[in-house]
């Protein structure tokens, strides 16, 4: 500011000793600048997005009028107060609350600027999986952070204050606080990184590996909320789940969940008719996928049964258990109305007579 006071200086001595009226006419330039330069600058910068499809930079562009007016009008000011020939403490003062203004007007358009970026790339989860409807404020608050202590510093250096002291105090507060907060951080760390790597997002069901299964309700920045069958919620701390194993049921290519029936036919049944019951059983649910199609094995040959399975799909992993149960019932009413046997594990007992049976004499002689 002081370069281009001394560059105009020269031409300001054609109007004459008159400071207040020389301060004026700067103002009044200044003011005349700021809109011919918010003009040019975002008329440019119009006709330059208008050959866009999207209403995305035509937002931002509207952000810059009122920064590039006012920091015009800010400089205009500035130069005013040096004509003026005030005291020296008192040009400071003036100069340094102009200076702290263009800051907070900045700080104010990088808010703006932030917010409006952020929730643009939420819109685009395909390319920016990072940016979600859970994250978006952990982002926002974490670049608010960074802008405050960004203008923070430029205004320390404005009104010329030491904050080498400041850095050290707040280097060791922040020492302090991690110490104390050590469980908390690697939550939220851990945390971060699950918004990241997406292992599992809200609506999948998972089983922990301490066994608990459920559909995921909310995952937060410290922890995430796990809801079970029994409608119980678990809340699990994020950094949990960042060093154990998790199974997400509804990952994968799609959310389908298959479901295995295993039933025993006697020996010497009809194979095939076993097997066209099966799959007619099957396709007869109307919560059953037709793709992949349901399918019939034999597994294996067991002391007292044929061992076969029934494999089919079903939309969602939550209808697992009440489908097996309608397939159980399927199955059995279906066996015993084709007359397929399901064996059930027998024990022949022999009963010996000890005073007249010869074998147990002779074992009751042996040395």
């Amino acid at each position: 500011m002081d370069q281009i006071y001394n560059q105009l200086n020269q031409l300001m001595n054609y109007i004459g000793p008159y400071p207040q009226l020389r301060a004026a006419i700067i103002i009044a330039i200044a003011m005349l600048l700021g809109k011919i330069v918010d003009w040019v600058v975002t008329g440019i910068l119009a006709r330059a997005v208008s050959k866009t499809q999207t209403d995305f930079d035509d937002d931002i562009l509207e952000l810059f009028h009122r920064p590039i007016f006012l920091s015009v009008v800010l400089i205009g000011l500035g130069i005013a107060t040096y004509e003026l020939k005030l005291q020296d403490n008192v040009t400071f003062f003036t100069v340094g609350t102009l200076k702290t203004i263009a800051v907070l007007v900045w700080f104010r358009f990088g808010m703006k600027l932030t917010s409006l970026v952020i929730n643009q790339l939420e819109g685009n989860e395909k390319r920016f999986k990072f940016i979600t409807a859970t994250t978006n404020p952990l982002i926002k608050n974490t670049l608010l952070i960074i802008l405050v202590a960004l203008s923070v510093y430029v205004i320390f250096l404005v009104w010329n204050i030491n904050i080498t002291a400041w850095i050290a105090s707040a280097g060791i507060i922040g020492l302090a606080i991690s110490f104390a907060a050590k469980d908390t951080l690697a939550n939220v760390f851990a945390g971060v990184t699950i918004f990241a790597d997406k292992p599992f997002k809200v609506g999948d069901f998972i089983i922990l590996d301490s066994g608990e299964r459920g559909v995921i309700t909310h995952i937060g920045v410290r922890s995430t909320r796990l809801l079970t069958r029994d409608d119980v919620e678990i809340t699990v701390p994020n950094g949990v789940l960042a060093t154990t194993s998790v199974i997400n049921e509804s990952g994968g290519p799609h959310e389908k969940y298959r479901i295995r029936v295993k039933v025993g036919v006697a020996y010497g049944s009809d194979i095939d008719k076993v097997e066209r019951v099966l799959l007619e059983i099957a396709n007869g649910h109307n919560e059953i996928c037709e793709n992949p199609e349901p399918r019939v094995r034999l597994r294996g040959f067991g002391d007292s049964s044929l061992d076969y399975e029934l494999l089919s799909w079903v939309e969602k992993p939550v209808f697992r258990g009440r489908v097996i149960h309608e397939l159980n019932r399927g199955v059995y009413k279906a066996f015993a109305a084709e007359n397929i046997e399901i064996p059930f594990p027998q024990r022949d007992i022999r009963v010996i007579d000890s005073q007249n049976s010869d074998d147990f004499k002779s074992l009751r002689e042996t040395p």
